[in-house]
């Protein structure tokens, strides 16, 4: 899979066992010299091995990388990269860090550099959602697309599996979204039958053996081909729907990704079966729904929002949010439509055509 021809970007993009240890000379190439490094908490130790790679070229370390993008993390990170005197940001992990990376990126226009540990593709779009007061807002600036990733499947190798399964089917929604949006490309579509072929046979090696670095670079190259499709095209209801749940209910991002994704998928086959017909290839059956559902229950993935904490009387709520400024969807939404499909996703029914 040629899932690296950047042309689709500006972007510097390479991929091999053993590449982060290359951060100094990519880091010099950038012409910086006062990374502050950013993850999670849980990846702090990462963050520090990384720091004590880059010697002198690491200004300072950051581990307080918080699920989708809390404006307020960020103005704290901020001041702490004014006072280092911060002239980029490495960010290492998925689709938090790599928020937290751009969010500062927009505000300073400090380069970035990006060693992704997840599937979640954020890296390749100029795409940024930032939650404030209980909302989550998407923004598209070309200042937030990062001007180097890494992919090292060495790094991926100790990704939990149930990360490595949710943010694999978060990675697969943007390929689906991007196979009926109405601004698809032969680019974006070609990406999306790579992606979602490789994804369907790699992600179940991964999961069967995590150290299977052929798989885990199979799958990283995947999340760069579906990354590149959300930030080409407009993303519809199956991502407003995320968004909504994740900003305003605090839902996980890639778990409620990998739930919602075949009940808005069957909402959506009604009326663009043909465009579908990728994912019916990649995960077999008549239905790409129900194959998608079938395929994430086979890996593991959770099915249910009620898992995730999302009470039965939030639906009607969420339901309400959805429905206001709606992103473009193939099928007209309507409150009654997204109240039935939040129902099925919240109790994990299997989707019905």
């Amino acid at each position: 899979m040629n899932a690296f021809d950047t042309s689709i970007s500006n972007q510097r993009v390479r991929v091999g066992r053993g590449i982060r240890h290359e951060l100094c000379d990519e880091l010099i190439n950038m012409g910086c010299a006062r990374a502050l490094i950013l993850s999670t908490p849980g990846q702090a130790q990462l963050a520090l091995d990384v720091a004590s790679t880059l010697g002198g070229l690491a200004a300072g370390v950051c581990s307080s990388a918080t699920m989708h993008t809390p404006v307020e993390v960020t103005e704290d990170v901020l001041s702490y990269a004014r006072l280092i005197e911060a002239d980029c940001f490495v960010a290492i992990g998925g689709g938090s860090t790599i928020g937290l990376s751009k969010a500062l990126a927009l505000r300073t226009k400090c380069p970035q550099l990006v060693l992704p540990t997840t599937y979640s593709g954020s890296e390749a779009t100029p795409i940024l959602g930032q939650t404030k007061e209980g909302r989550k807002e998407t923004l598209t600036d070309p200042k937030v697309l990062p001007e180097v990733v890494l992919y090292d499947p060495e790094l991926a190798v100790s990704l939990p599996e149930l990360v490595s399964i949710t943010s694999g089917l978060n990675a697969m929604a943007h390929a689906v979204e991007g196979l009926y949006a109405k601004d698809k490309t032969p680019q974006t579509t070609q990406l999306a039958w790579q992606g979602l072929e490789a994804f369907s046979k790699a992600l179940p090696l991964v999961v069967s053996n995590p150290n299977d670095l052929e798989a885990r670079e199979t799958t990283l190259k995947a999340s760069w081909a579906c990354g590149a499709i959300l930030g080409s095209v407009g993303m519809a209801l199956h991502h407003k729907l995320c968004h909504t749940l994740g900003g305003s209910f605090g839902l996980p991002h890639a778990e409620t990704h990998s739930i919602v994704l075949p009940h808005s998928v069957t909402f959506n086959e009604i009326v663009v079966a043909e465009q579908l017909a990728p994912v019916r290839y990649a995960l077999g059956g008549d239905h790409a729904g129900q194959a998608i559902w079938k395929f994430a229950r086979h890996l593991g993935a959770p099915m249910t929002l009620k898992g995730l904490g999302l009470r039965e009387a939030d639906l009607d709520h969420a339901a309400e949010i959805a429905v206001q400024n709606p992103y473009w969807n193939p099928r007209e939404v309507t409150r009654e439509g997204i109240r039935a499909l939040l129902q099925n996703a919240w109790a994990g029914n299997a989707p019905t055509i």
